[in-house]
């Protein structure tokens, strides 16, 4: 998807609204994890993130496009919770990593990315073996789909099991916006273990790398070689980061439009999932 996905992010915001998030509500009212509590240790419980800001709660069209850009940014944000001391994230299950990987694929933000990047492909010709007309442009349009579907899968089920890493973003929230900046920008190398310590963020190149390389069955003109295979991880990689940045001031661009967000209201919560629908 490498350069691709950079130029869809500005068509984008444009077209969400075309595809508001009442579909989303609709189409999965029955997704969301049950509440629970673990102990990750003795003394201290593990805290659940707030729910995640209705479509009940945006107001405007304005609004809509960018409270549907704004839930694609939360749903994979997490924040530390420093006013408790030794409280830590309560642990992702294998369920709740797989719900998470089936929403961020189809999520109304990442399917209209998708087709708006497959239009560009056909206009310039992208892999030429898919051909035009209607079967070229939805042989793109599904291809373009099972890549994000599998690096979805990789990034948020199948490397943080194994590495037993938490796949979500762990906004800082305070300090200078330099501070904050680098802490965006060092997650795509340091990620944060399920029992809340640091370590290399295998997940982010691992599942970037994984997916790039599946992506060649289904992308017959793809060069192949390390190098090519190199400049489309590299490409990806960049456009995790900078969704970071973004997940990281989102709640300061989310005042600027005067919308609701997550962890506005209390520190924090132990209340039912990690998604409200």
């Amino acid at each position: 998807m490498g350069i691709r996905s950079i130029r869809a992010t500005a068509g984008v915001a444009l077209v969400a609204a075309a595809w508001g998030g009442a579909v989303w509500a609709r189409d999965f009212p029955a997704l969301a994890p049950p509440a629970r509590e673990t102990q990750p240790s003795a003394t201290v419980a593990c805290v659940q993130p707030p729910e995640m800001v209705s479509w009940e709660d945006y107001h405007g069209p304005l609004q809509k496009v960018v409270g549907a850009f704004g839930r694609r940014l939360e749903r994979k944000s997490a924040h530390a919770h420093h006013y408790k001391p030794g409280a830590v994230l309560c642990v992702l299950s294998l369920h709740d990593k797989f719900l998470l990987s089936v929403r961020e694929t189809f999520d109304p933000v990442t399917v209209l990315g998708i087709a708006y990047d497959a239009g560009i492909s056909q206009a310039e010709n992208d892999d030429p073996s898919y051909g035009q007309g209607a079967e070229g442009y939805w042989s793109r349009f599904g291809a373009g789909l099972a890549g994000e579907a599998s690096s979805q899968f990789f990034k948020d089920v199948l490397y943080p099991t194994i590495f037993s890493q938490d796949p979500r973003y762990y906004r800082l929230g305070h300090g200078s916006t330099r501070n904050r900046f680098l802490h965006a920008l060092q997650h795509s190398v340091v990620a944060h273990r399920e029992d809340g310590t640091q370590m290399f963020n295998f997940t982010e190149w691992m599942g970037t790398t994984s997916a790039v390389a599946l992506s060649n069955t289904y992308h017959p003109d793809n060069k192949r070689g390390v190098g090519p295979t190199a400049t489309r991880v590299a490409y990806n990689v960049g456009g995790d980061i900078g969704f970071n940045v973004l997940r990281e001031f989102w709640p300061e661009i989310a005042r600027k439009f005067r919308l609701p967000f997550r962890d506005q209201s209390e520190p924090g919560s132990s209340g039912p999932g990690f998604e409200k629908q």
